[in-house]
């Protein structure tokens, strides 16, 4: 009897770990599920894993891959970080969050990927675009080029930007992919995705992702937010030479989604000595693509029970539940976790407590328009931005569709066929009030149907898509992103 002991609890623990295991792939998913993921940057090692595999909109963490494909052109010497762009009606037409510059204007790649990554400025994005691929169409299909050949088999863009149209889908796990490869094939460029804020003229702007300055070694990636949706995280944290990453997809708010990063990396560094008794997940390429639907979030977190526009620039710290949302099997639950962080008083820390608080004093890195200029070429080049700024801008009224962007995505007559009648694709906007540059002139009118992609909202700022399709696979035509 002494001798079936071992091979009992041997079966036991099996079937123990079998049933996990299931329960992870068959739990039923909930209208307002949230994703999550935890990896190791270098094995890829998946060390937890929610709804990792199920198709998300992207919103503006688009614009990693935007970056990813922009630096290897200029680690591949197609151009460099000094080549000049210019802004073109359609890059300027795009949905805030933007710079707002004026078609003509002309800046440097360095810049302009600064701009995109801290304010996540859609028009950048496509400045981008059109200077590496010659057009959105073409830069598309280089982002989806590269999404297959690292294996991002849930993906397909339509956009650089994450703005709402058809066929821009991602997962967790592909982001999570993604992230990975950014850290392997461009370690000389990673600076740009923890820049902690950028000065352009007189204005300052802190980057979306909470994560940066706030939670100890926090060094990537990038926020997105559209109502369908809801918030979305990629963050990397580098701790005694070990390298974590977290996406989060889904949170409710722009604090709720830092919190449950922190937490996620948190548990990633800590030493738990139940590891041994959880099945083995294997690593992110090995996660099982689901295929489904994406969620739409849009009642969830664009409801009437918003006391405000949502925004990705979201200062909301509490949930309206009265915490951070999600299951806290996921998170451990807020009362559950804290934190020891150097110079902080007391030294164990809430998560929610740690987001509250100011980041850690940074020097913005300045960002302008023109040449690449150094020395008093470049306190003149600040200057005249700071200048332009200051000009008063033209009174006049706003259209229409300025103040109702919800209009812009509504057919004229029910009989109209349109692109954007068509299941997911009808994300409805909400401008971004908090947009850090407003440079002279520049009026914040809804954005310009393109052919390549249908923009209702900013990458960050809320879209309302009407209900997707019954079965979402890569390459199909969903309906949001930011």
């Amino acid at each position: 009897m002494h001798a079936l002991r071992p091979l009992l609890r041997k079966s036991l623990f099996n079937l123990f770990a079998a049933a996990l295991a299931a329960a992870a792939l068959l739990a039923p998913r909930a209208a307002g599920a949230e994703a999550l993921l935890l990896i190791e940057a270098d094995s890829g090692k998946v060390l937890q894993a929610e709804n990792a595999t199920i198709p998300w909109y992207p919103a503006s963490v688009t614009k990693i891959m935007t970056a990813y494909v922009t630096l290897k052109a200029v680690k591949d010497g197609r151009l460099t970080l000094d080549t000049l762009l210019t802004v073109s009606p359609t890059a300027a037409s795009q949905s805030p969050s933007k710079m707002g510059f004026r078609p003509g204007t002309q800046l440097t790649v360095d810049n302009a990927l600064k701009m995109m990554m801290v304010k996540s400025a859609n028009d950048m994005a496509v400045v981008l675009a059109e200077g590496v691929g010659g057009s959105i169409d073409g830069f598309s299909a280089m982002m989806n080029d590269t999404a297959q050949r690292l294996g991002m088999t849930q993906t397909s863009y339509v956009n650089p930007n994450g703005l709402p149209a058809d066929g821009q889908i991602t997962s967790a796990r592909d982001l999570g992919i993604l992230a990975r490869s950014f850290l392997r094939d461009l370690p000389e460029y990673e600076y740009f995705v923890h820049i902690p804020a950028i000065r352009f003229g007189k204005r300052v702007t802190g980057n979306f992702n909470k994560l940066i300055g706030r939670y100890p070694g926090a060094d990537g990636f990038k926020t997105g937010f559209i109502c369908a949706s809801g918030y979305n995280l990629v963050a990397s944290a580098t701790r005694n030479g070990r390298r974590l990453i977290a996406v989060v997809l889904g949170a409710n708010s722009g604090t709720a989604r830092a919190v449950k990063a922190a937490q996620l990396l948190e548990r990633g560094f800590s030493q738990d000595n139940l590891t041994w008794l959880r099945p083995s997940l294997g690593t992110v390429d090995r996660l099982v693509p689901v295929d489904a639907s994406p969620p739409n979030l849009r009642e969830d977190m664009c409801g009437g029970h918003r006391k405000r526009p949502a925004s990705d620039d979201d200062d909301a710290l509490i949930a309206s539940n009265g915490g951070t949302s999600g299951s806290a099997s996921a998170t451990g639950g807020e009362a559950q976790v804290s934190f020891f962080t150097a110079g902080l008083q007391p030294p164990l820390v809430k998560a929610s407590e740690l987001m509250a608080s100011a980041p850690a004093a940074a020097e913005p890195v300045l960002v302008y328009t023109g040449p690449t200029r150094t020395g008093t070429a470049l306190i003149a080049a600040v200057a005249a931005d700071a200048d332009q700024q200051a000009t008063p801008k033209p009174r006049g009224k706003k259209s229409r569709v300025a103040r109702k962007p919800d209009a812009a995505d509504k057919p004229k007559d029910a009989g109209a066929k349109t692109a954007a009648a068509k299941p997911g694709a009808k994300p409805d906007a909400k401008p971004d009030t908090k947009s850090a540059v407003k440079p002279a002139g520049t009026k914040h009118a809804a954005a310009k149907s393109d052919a390549a992609a249908k923009p209702a909202a900013s990458g960050e700022q809320a879209a309302k898509p009407a209900k997707p399709k019954a079965a979402t696979k890569p390459g199909a035509k969903p309906a949001n992103n930011s």
